[in-house]
C-alpha cells in the first residue's frame, strides 16, 4: 500500500493518523479539566465556607471588563471555528486570516487582564505582596483573591501558550503547510483554544457575579 507524503510513517492511512491526533488532544484535555476542577472545588469548598467574604472579594471586581473579556473570548472561539472551516475546505488565505484574528482577540483579552491586574494592585488587592484591606474578614477576602489570581492566572498562562501556537501555525499555514489532507493540527489546536475559552465562561461567573449566583 502506497501512503501519502502527509502520512507519518507510524500511521498506515491519514484517518487513523487524525484520530490518533484527536485522541492525543482529548486525553490532554482530561487531564487540563482534572487540573481545572480541583481548583474548582477548592473554590466552591470555600465560598461555601466564607460566603460573605466571598462576596466582599468579588464586589471588588470589575464586572464589566469580565463581561468584555468574555465577548471577546466567544468571539475568538468564533473565528478559531471558521479558521478550522477554512483549513478543511483548502482556504488558505481565510485560515490564515482568521487564525490572526484569534490570536488578535487573545492578545486583546490578555491587555484587557493586565489592566484589571494593574487596578487591582493599585488598589491593595494582590495577596500577600500587596494586600491593605482592612475590612471585615480581611484574612478571609484575601483568601478569594488568591483564589481568584490562581485561577485567572493559570487561565491567561494557558491563553498565552495557545496565542504562541496560533502564531506558529498561522506562519505555516501561510507557507502553505495545511492543505485538507494536513488540516489535523489546525483541528488540534482548536480543541485547545475551545477548552480555554470554556474554562473562562464558567470563571467570569463564579468570581465576578458572585453576588447573583
Amino acid at each position: 500500500m502506497i501512503k501519502s507524503h502527509a502520512v507519518a510513517h507510524q500511521f498506515d492511512d491519514l484517518a487513523q493518523q487524525h484520530e490518533s491526533a484527536s485522541l492525543g488532544m482529548w486525553v490532554f484535555l482530561a487531564t487540563e479539566v482534572m487540573f481545572f476542577g480541583g481548583l474548582f472545588m477548592a473554590y466552591i469548598a470555600n465560598r461555601y465556607s466564607y460566603p460573605a467574604a466571598f462576596a466582599v472579594g468579588s464586589q471588588r471586581l470589575d464586572p464589566l471588563l469580565g463581561g468584555i473579556n468574555t465577548a471577546v473570548l466567544l468571539t475568538s472561539s468564533l473565528t478559531m471555528a471558521l479558521a478550522v472551516h477554512a483549513a478543511q475546505t483548502e482556504r488558505r488565505r481565510a485560515l490564515v486570516v482568521f487564525l490572526l484574528a484569534t490570536l488578535a482577540l487573545g492578545a486583546v483579552f490578555l491587555g484587557i487582564k493586565g489592566v484589571e491586574y494593574y487596578t487591582e494592585y493599585q488598589e491593595g488587592l494582590i495577596p500577600t505582596l500587596h494586600f491593605t484591606y482592612a475590612g471585615a474578614d480581611a484574612p478571609k477576602v484575601q483568601l478569594f483573591f488568591i483564589i481568584y489570581f490562581l485561577m485567572t492566572g493559570l487561565h491567561a498562562i494557558h491563553l498565552s501558550i495557545g496565542i504562541g501556537a496560533v502564531l506558529v501555525v498561522a506562519v505555516l499555514a501561510w507557507r502553505g503547510r495545511f492543505p485538507p489532507d494536513r488540516a489535523t493540527p489546525v483541528e488540534v489546536l482548536g480543541l485547545y483554544w475551545h477548552f480555554v475559552d470554556v474554562v473562562w465562561v464558567f470563571l467570569f461567573p463564579l468570581l465576578y457575579l458572585i453576588a447573583g449566583i
